[in-house]
């Protein structure tokens, strides 16, 4: 492959000396080898115009482009190919203009114009700067692209929803290279795909307006960080009264509650970790630098949305009981406390991963001994020493008649499994001459937790923005679509947007309407390019 010629902006090939800076994605550490990840030309555009002639060359060159602005897609889905183009938005729109704050009207609204090239944590500070805030993920450098297009999924999800359901327009640029902005209004069936349906498969998505909240309409919100000390006992407490908060229909939504844990050697929190240096300098080594032991997070968090709205303090006295260390429990702004829900490091350990992100409707989790049966697998990796293999988890409840991830169903957009109560992430990390005990490991976690029987989920549910396990999303559509009709209907309008494959780059995306379709052995018709 030749590079694209009159293009402002840089490109590489694969011979490059800067080409493995640019190649980088978090997926690399674990698919190297198993998904190709090695493109045969990287964009950087400068602009649109650079944009439009990479896209123009792609087609008549019969190249597909694969886009990527953070590079955090687990499955190494924002990659491709030796034979195709690989562009690089992380850049490329970081202008005064690419980040515009608005207030307008007598009533309570504000937006901000932002572009795919800013991170959720220099978002999270622009918001901060003008004290406001919007439910967004946890992960300081994954890309608003690919997070507004999976959902972006956090710890506000329950009070407010997810991040892509306050989107009000989008600006793309379409496989012939028109600029086009979409609303539910102006393009119903766009807007629906675009938005939970096949991410960087539909076009370039450059910028997007969305409704963020005011702290000035929330005062009296109050949140919390506390760290325990590993133990399986304190877990099996805490993981008890997330149990009971998930099956509860009936819970506030106020609330939003999310527990994670963390075998050691890891960093702490921003804020929390001079606490522990100051309170609990016996963790230290003796050349100053900590040896972390591994630990239970909890974030918690209430939210007022009326006068008549106050905390039960007993529910974060819970949680805080114990606890080797915590944030004030003081009433803060909200746009304060998102900002403490950021995790700063790029990537948990820097180690291949086996990835697991579960999602269940259940609300006899407590019933069902879901409580002893999660502890028990946990505790198999991060109670034993020197195993080789070190677990992230996050487990969070979204669920209940009042939880707004539900009640934004219907919404326009067709993020998935809106009827979630709880959703399980358990990652991981492992040196490589142990994989094999990792993937065993999590074999037995899918065999046990979902299915027929599941303790977790009686139907595997799985999330775009998690991906795990098969590469070829048309054949496991069913784990990330509720039903055939939703599925079918994406087709066909990937058929509209990408009609000569320009954005698809890899199998990781919604099949086209109009491939030739053949038997499967699920029963249905399944779609081959």
């Amino acid at each position: 492959m030749v590079t694209i010629t009159g293009l402002a902006g840089k490109q590489f090939l694969p011979d490059s000396e800067d080409y493995p800076l640019w190649q980088w994605q978090y997926a690399l550490s674990t698919y190297e080898l198993d998904h190709d990840m090695n493109p045969g030309l990287i964009v950087q555009p400068q602009n649109k115009d650079d944009i439009k002639r990479a896209i123009a060359y792609a087609k008549s060159h019969k190249k597909a482009i694969a886009i990527r602005t953070g590079g955090h897609q687990y499955s190494g889905a924002s990659s491709t190919g030796r034979h195709n183009i690989l562009l690089d938005l992380k850049t490329t729109f970081q202008a005064p203009e690419d980040l515009v704050y608005f207030e307008r009207g007598s009533r309570s609204f504000a937006s901000v114009r932002a572009s795919v090239s800013h991170s959720v944590g220099a978002f999270n500070a622009f918001l901060g700067e003008h004290h406001s805030f919007v439910p967004h993920g946890q992960c300081t450098q994954v890309y608003l692209g690919g997070h507004v297009q999976t959902g972006g999924y956090g710890q506000l999800a329950r009070s407010f929803g997810l991040f892509g359901d306050h989107v009000l327009a989008l600006e793309i640029i379409d496989h012939d290279g028109r600029e086009r902005e979409i609303t539910r209004a102006s393009d119903p069936e766009l807007f629906f795909a675009w938005l939970g349906g096949s991410p960087g498969n539909l076009g370039v998505l450059t910028h997007f307006l969305i409704e963020v909240h005011r702290d000035a309409d929330y005062v009296g919100s109050i949140g919390m960080r506390a760290v325990h000390l590993y133990d399986t006992a304190k877990l099996r407490k805490l993981l008890g009264y997330l149990a009971e908060m998930s099956d509860d229909e009936n819970f506030p939504r106020n609330y939003d509650l999310c527990i994670g844990v963390l075998s050691s050697s890891f960093d702490v929190p921003d804020g929390l970790d001079s606490k522990m240096r100051d309170e609990h300098g016996e963790i230290f080594g003796h050349n100053g630098f900590p040896d972390w032991p591994s630990i239970i997070m909890v974030y918690i968090q209430f939210v007022p949305f009326s006068r008549d709205d106050k905390p039960d303090m007993g529910f974060f006295e819970k949680f805080r009981t114990g606890c080797l260390v915590h944030s004030p429990l003081e009433e803060m702004p909200m746009s304060e406390l998102t900002a403490q829900w950021i995790f700063r490091n790029t990537r948990e350990f820097d180690l291949p991963y086996v990835k697991r992100t579960y999602s269940t409707k259940s609300t006899t989790l407590v019933k069902d001994g879901w409580v002893d049966w999660v502890v028990g697998r946990i505790d198999e990796i991060v109670g034993v020493v020197d195993n080789g293999q070190w677990l992230s988890a996050q487990l969070q409840c979204f669920g209940g008649k009042n939880s707004m991830v539900t009640r934004k169903a219907g919404n326009g957009t067709s993020y998935s499994w809106r009827d979630t109560t709880l959703c399980m992430i358990v990652d991981n990390f492992h040196k490589p001459e142990k994989k094999a005990e990792a993937e065993a490991w999590e074999a037995t976690n899918d065999k046990e937790a979902v299915g027929a029987h599941g303790i977790f989920s009686r139907e595997d549910r799985r999330v775009l923005w998690g991906s795990y396990g098969d590469f070829d999303l048309d054949a496991v559509w069913h784990t990330y679509f509720e039903d055939r009709s939703k599925y079918e209907r994406l087709m066909r309008t990937r058929r509209r947007a990408d009609p000569h494959g320009t954005f698809t780059p890899n199998t990781f995306s919604v099949k086209r309407a109009e491939a030739v379709a053949v038997a499967s052995p699920h029963g249905y018709l399944r779609a081959h390019l």
